[in-house]
């Protein structure tokens, strides 16, 4: 007796098949077949769901399968609890962590998830913990109550209406899949694109509660160090041309045949939907298994699976024995690669294997190619105008209104005015704050405007924040790190007493200099090609990492961008370090180095510090 998987009236036949079956004494167990109690889902889509988790992990390859198949009498696999996986989450244990979320196939309808899908997301968050009936709270202040509107929610502008994908939730859990984006839109108004975050919410009303829900997807909008969902037109445009870029070496066969499908034609049309062909085209069973990787590892998971379709696309659709149609692919290539992954021929186990399989594809090298895509585009944006089809909120580098306001409260080693007698005063927008003036001038205001501009177009938007300066804190490289080390980015300006002025951004948290690699060796240098070097006085320049123009010939050289550790802090190296600092924060020495191609920030190329100050962005 055979039965298709798509046709729900025949799944019910089914399903009293499978149990008469399973009373016999060489039956299967339907243990795997509960159903969860959620009140978001239909109520008979777990049977549904399981039935093809089964016939794709287990019982055969193709979209239909037969009864007899399920007369098997196996072993039950002996998966890992949530208890297990908390406890290396706890002890800082990443790695066996990743590793058991990749290797334990746990039912789609599994229960583990209520409990280790919401702990994977805190382990991103932020700041102090959400207190109990916050979102609630929220949830109030948004739509004046917290009972459910009848009419349907008007959906926050970056949600594309295209892909708000329900995943089998009820016509109530799409209603509460509608308010958690609406308030998460609410709180994060910075969001201009991000049309992943409504199927990833839906994804997450599968196994928890709506409160559960929203705690997670603010975790994931705003994690410590990883990046899940991107926020932005020009980003979202960056992921998929970073997909297209490590596919061409990855998944070079793959992409060589669909550049042949494409009659002459570009293949970037294909690459623009990529994360839809997970999203929006894989199984439930098999998008549940990615999501357990994704919420640790964050969206290079995305990127290995991609990379995995392509590769058994491939694979499957060259086969001699292969059902697919050359015509009919070149006729429909860009919905060539959803169709294959609807009725992708392998398990979800198998899927993530070809995935996490694939060599040299580090998330080091994943990072430099997607910084490299960002950076290149926005300096496109800006040269192309406003008539670029994709581009940040702020995509002009120069200062806004709200940032020349920022401007106004930057550090007062930039901004005495001379002649002044009595305290300078920070503007920030939380209040004034007195500080202590410094009775030199150093420069002018059209100075600060053009540091503003050299800021990632993105940070002009945040509130600088001093974190740091020597005049208040002391001069302590401990000191240092307490105050600054757990905040991204940073601006770091010096002024020597020779009265000379200059600096660097860090892209990275300095806390990374505790960070160790798969190997369990802690890295020396850490960074990304965001960071650059500066001079403010006596001469006016910026120094940006020598790969913007591609020149990366210089191999490690060319990415030493922060190194720290108890007794010093460098920025830039090879051939000679950027910025030097020792342990007291008192003197330093600055060279000419391969990272950035600068001449020493200061004449001599040894200074002695006046004053140090350092400043992160609120909300970056």
């Amino acid at each position: 007796m055979r039965y298709c998987c798509q046709n729900r009236s025949q799944y019910s036949l089914l399903y009293r098949v499978i149990t008469m079956v399973a009373k016999t004494p060489e039956g299967i167990s339907l243990e795997n077949l509960s159903k969860r109690a959620s009140v978001y889902i239909d109520p008979d889509c777990d049977l549904y769901l399981e039935l093809q988790y089964l016939q794709s992990s287990k019982l055969t390859k193709c979209t239909c399968f037969d009864v007899q198949l399920l007369t098997t009498k196996g072993k039950k696999p002996n998966l890992k609890t949530f208890q297990d996986v908390q406890s290396l989450i706890q002890q800082g244990k990443r790695r066996e962590a990743k590793l058991v979320l990749r290797e334990n196939s746990w039912p789609t309808n599994s229960p583990i998830r209520s409990q280790l899908w919401p702990a994977l997301c805190a382990q991103h968050h932020v700041g102090k913990t959400m207190l109990d009936g916050f979102y609630w709270d929220m949830v109030n202040q948004v739509f004046g109550t917290t009972e459910l509107p009848e009419k349907p929610i008007m959906l926050p502008p970056f949600v594309d209406s295209t892909h708000c994908l329900p995943y089998h939730l009820t016509r109530k859990g799409r209603a509460v899949a509608d308010r958690v984006v609406s308030v998460l839109g609410y709180a994060c108004p910075d969001i201009t694109y991000s049309p992943t975050l409504y199927p990833i919410t839906s994804i997450l009303l599968h196994f928890m509660s709506e409160e559960e829900c929203y705690h997670c997807m603010a975790s994931l909008v705003a994690p410590k160090e990883k990046v899940f969902i991107t926020q932005t037109k020009l980003l979202y445009e960056v992921t998929w041309k970073t997909v297209m870029q490590i596919a061409k070496k990855h998944a070079k066969s793959a992409v060589n045949y669909l550049s042949t499908m494409c009659n002459g034609q570009k293949p970037e049309s294909i690459f623009m939907d990529w994360c839809w062909w997970i999203l929006g085209g894989l199984p439930f069973p098999h998008l549940v298994r990615v999501m357990d990787c994704f919420f640790h590892e964050g969206i290079k998971v995305f990127y290995r699976v991609s990379l995995a379709i392509l590769i058994l696309f491939h694979k499957y659709v060259t086969a001699s024995n292969s059902d697919w149609d050359t015509d009919a692919i070149k006729n429909d290539i860009d919905n060539a690669l959803p169709k294959f992954c609807k009725t992708i021929p392998v398990s979800p186990a198998k899927l993530l294997r070809t995935a996490f399989s694939i060599r040299a594809l580090s998330s080091t090298y994943i990072s430099r190619v997607f910084l490299k895509t960002e950076m290149l585009l926005k300096s496109k944006s800006v040269l192309s105008g406003p008539k670029q089809m994709v581009r940040s909120r702020s995509s002009d580098n120069l200062p806004t209104s709200q940032s020349q306001i920022n401007v106004q409260m930057m550090s007062h080693t930039l901004t005495i005015r001379e002649g002044a007698h009595s305290p300078d005063v920070r503007v920030l927008s939380m209040g004034v704050f007195p500080i202590q003036a410094i009775k030199s001038k150093i420069c002018d205001q059209d100075t600060l405007f053009t540091l503003w501009s050299w800021l990632p177009v993105r940070i002009t938007m945040y509130q600088p924040v001093l974190l740091y300066t020597t005049e208040e804190h002391g001069c302590s490289l401990t000191t240092f790190y307490v105050r600054v080390e757990q905040h991204e980015p940073t601006l770091l300006m010096i002024k020597t007493c020779n009265n000379e002025v200059f600096g660097a951004y860090c892209s990275s948290r300095w806390f990374e200099r505790n960070l160790k690699d798969d190997r369990g060796q802690r890295q020396a240098y850490f960074g990304t090609g965001e960071t650059f070097l500066f001079s403010l006085y006596p001469e006016r320049a910026k120094y940006p990492w020598v790969g913007i123009e591609g020149d990366t010939g210089l191999g490690h050289a060319s990415e030493l961008f922060m190194a720290a550790d108890s007794k010093m802090i460098t920025i830039g190296g090879g051939e000679g370090q950027a910025i030097w600092m020792d342990e007291n924060i008192r003197f330093g020495k600055t060279d000419r180095c391969q990272t950035f191609n600068n001449p020493p920030l200061c004449a001599s190329g040894d200074f002695e510090i006046r004053v140090l100050e350092v400043y992160g962005f609120s909300g970056a």
